[in-house]
């Protein structure tokens, strides 16, 4: 059967307007450093077109969002040593923090809105750090270890700020905006 559900104008016009915000926040968040890798504002515009428009539009923000890491040239350093392991981890870590908060929020709203939506921007940073995590592990353990002197070191300074940054910043405006445009629709 073929399937001939067509994206809503309220759909296309939100989801435009959020991958111009992926973008211009990622290009902002250059400026925002704790340590060698810079704070990610782009996760709370990806979360709010994951819970607004499902899983399609989180995968697409999410891809947007590694891109832009990818062309701002925050992932430089890794795409020096390895670029394929860098291109697949920048764009994975960006889909699957689009992709499970929607799956997480889909999953969840029926049985309470409120818990599905913390739950989801909680989930968003921690696919983001975690996928990232998984990459370094995976290709760049033995360049990690030559640039910081060992693996604690580079633990530290992703998660003493950056991640806690991310997670709090997240927490806090994804809901709050969705409430917003909750209100709006409503």
């Amino acid at each position: 059967m073929k399937n001939t559900r067509k994206m809503s104008t309220n759909t296309m016009v939100l989801g435009a307007i959020l991958t111009a915000l992926v973008i211009v926040l990622q290009y902002i968040s250059m400026a925002i450093r704790f340590g060698t890798f810079s704070i990610t504002l782009s996760l709370t515009p990806v979360v709010i077109g994951a819970l607004t428009c499902g899983v399609g539009m989180g995968a697409w923000l999410g891809l947007v969002f590694g891109a832009a890491v990818l062309f701002t040239g925050d992932a430089a350093p890794f795409w020096a040593v390895a670029p394929l392991a860098t291109f697949a981890t920048v764009l994975l870590k960006g889909i699957a923090s689009g992709v499970i908060p929607a799956l997480t929020y889909k999953l969840l709203k029926g049985k309470n809105k409120t818990f599905a939506t913390a739950l989801a921007s909680i989930l968003s940073p921690i696919a983001n750090t975690g996928v990232f995590l998984i990459g370094c592990v995976l290709f760049f353990i033995p360049t990690l270890v030559e640039w910081y002197g060992n693996i604690t070191a580079f633990l530290v300074t992703i998660f003493s700020f950056n991640f806690v940054i991310e997670l709090v910043l997240n927490i806090v405006l994804s809901p709050v905006i969705l409430r917003v445009l909750n209100i709006k629709r409503g």
